[in-house]
């Protein structure tokens, strides 16, 4: 047996581990939970240009969605653009049947804000990135 660690798995390897991952859970959760695809979805604010100027990045399966990623460029900070991508990100997930939202944040990142959307923190990974903290919140939806 050997431990074979890659910046580069192929693509192959990586269905085996899900494939794997699958199998293992069908001797637990019914199979339509199972073979659930993955919803992917984002949401952008732009300006009249089209220009990116912030959005979400989220992924949701099973009943919870994940937000990944909440970035706003310094023009549109503190203008109610960032509760707007939440509501259409949270509108979205709910509409699509998921109960649940979860993220993480870094103390230095936007704690209050998800808080004052009323999700929860339920746990916290200290000092990491080192000097701060990493927040794991989730909301009901």
């Amino acid at each position: 047996m050997k431990i074979d660690v890659t910046t580069s798995p192929t693509e192959s390897d990586l269905e085996t581990i899900s494939k794997g991952i699958q199998s293992f859970n069908q001797r637990h959760i019914p199979d339509d939970v199972v073979f659930e695809a993955d919803t992917k979805f984002a949401a952008f604010v732009r300006d009249d240009d089209g220009k990116v100027l912030g959005g979400v990045r989220a992924t949701a399966f099973w009943n919870y969605c994940i937000l990944e990623l909440l970035w706003l460029s310094d023009e549109t900070r503190g203008k109610g653009v960032g509760n707007k991508l939440m509501d259409a990100a949270e509108s979205f997930a709910k509409e699509k049947g998921f109960k649940y939202m979860r993220t993480e944040t870094l103390s230095f990142q936007a704690k209050p804000f998800y808080e004052k959307r009323g999700y929860k923190v339920y746990g916290e990974l200290v000092d990491h990135p080192q000097g701060h903290v990493t927040f794991c919140l989730v909301k009901a939806l």
